[in-house]
């Protein structure tokens, strides 16, 4: 597997950061970077616990891929769990109030679904799942 020209670009720019599974070839990544959430663009019972600021701070969880090779093994759920955890820790020190993703296929998003993200009002292939979720997932995890 090879990072695409885009993904190396927005490392070159610093726009994301790259996270990797590559003991001798490169197995999975992903990226985490900084994202706007448009308060409209979530469920109302979660918006209507927020302040009405027009953008709220979030994490993008970018280019999550598993070599095809190695599908089925569980490194995407690996990778995914891993965002999360970086992702909550980080919530704690920089304001976010969730991690975004957008799916590339309806596969995808069932395998964001099973993780509890919920799609966006205006895109069912942008999904979201708030940090107070991951703290429990995280929880959960490390008893």
């Amino acid at each position: 597997m090879t990072l695409s020209g885009a993904g190396i670009f927005d490392l070159f720019l610093s726009l994301s950061i790259l996270y990797l599974i590559a003991p001798t070839y490169l197995i999975a990544f992903y990226t985490l970077s900084s994202f706007s959430l448009e308060l409209t663009e979530i469920e109302s019972v979660l918006a209507k616990k927020l302040p009405l600021y027009p953008l709220l701070p979030a994490t993008m969880l970018g280019r999550l891929a598993v070599d095809k090779s190695y599908k089925g093994n569980g490194f995407g759920e690996l990778m995914l769990l891993d965002a999360m955890n970086k992702s909550y820790k980080v919530s704690q020190e920089i304001a976010s109030i969730a991690l975004i993703v957008e799916a590339i296929d309806e596969q995808a998003i069932r395998f964001y679904q099973r993780f509890g993200f919920i799609s966006f009002q205006s895109s069912r292939e942008r999904l979201y799942l708030p940090m107070k979720t991951i703290e429990k997932i995280i929880k959960n995890k490390n008893p």
